[in-house]
């Protein structure tokens, strides 16, 4: 055990705000606050059952009208696009458009941080990456919100082959490409929270 976990906290603390004014950075020539930049971010990583404002807005820790007001500023500005849900047509989806995606292509918000880790061997960087992950899990655990894991790492993710997956909790098929996505639902596998990214 940590002998004194105000440590870790600080440090974690003092990297978010030092992400933060990286995206307040990233948006300022547009005019996008730094929750626009991570409103942007989740929606480039969420999947399809977890691109929804409820989602967004249990992602970032914010409320409802919070979000609402961002996405309205976003859908303005042409960086997202709404539709309805194929199956339940009162359900609003949300995501990138291309020149949302244009926009995160040219900012690189992770730039910073790849730039940060480039000379630490890539073993550490999974090591910290893994306990990181372990201690978000734990967190969320206790204050009884959702994961927002990877896809593939959740126990509701079945392989069926190479390419092909199933997600059992929605009953649906997954690609390839779609497990690599978060996803609201997610319950980690015993052991995926060490697993590398």
């Amino acid at each position: 055990m940590l002998k004194n976990p105000v440590v870790l906290l600080d440090l974690v603390n003092r990297l978010a705000n030092l992400m933060r004014s990286e995206y307040r950075r990233i948006g300022g020539e547009d005019g996008l606050q730094p929750v626009h930049v991570l409103a942007l971010m989740f929606l480039e990583q969420a999947n399809r059952f977890s691109n929804t404002p409820q989602a967004l807005a249990e992602y970032l820790g914010l409320t409802k009208g919070t979000v609402s007001q961002s996405l309205l500023l976003l859908d303005r500005r042409g960086l997202i696009e709404r539709y309805q849900d194929e199956i339940d047509r009162r359900v609003v989806r949300l995501r990138l458009s291309p020149q949302g995606e244009a926009f995160l292509g040219e900012a690189n918000p992770a730039g910073l941080w790849q730039m940060a880790t480039r000379e630490i061997s890539a073993n550490r960087v999974r090591y910290s990456v893994s306990v990181l992950r372990t201690i978000l899990y734990e967190l969320q655990n206790f204050s009884g919100g959702p994961s927002f894991g990877v896809c593939n790492t959740c126990v509701y993710c079945q392989r069926k082959s190479q390419r092909i997956h199933h997600c059992t909790w929605f009953g649906e098929r997954l690609s390839g490409p779609e497990t690599r996505k978060i996803c609201r639902e997610q319950v980690p596998k015993t052991g995926s929270l060490s697993a590398s990214d």
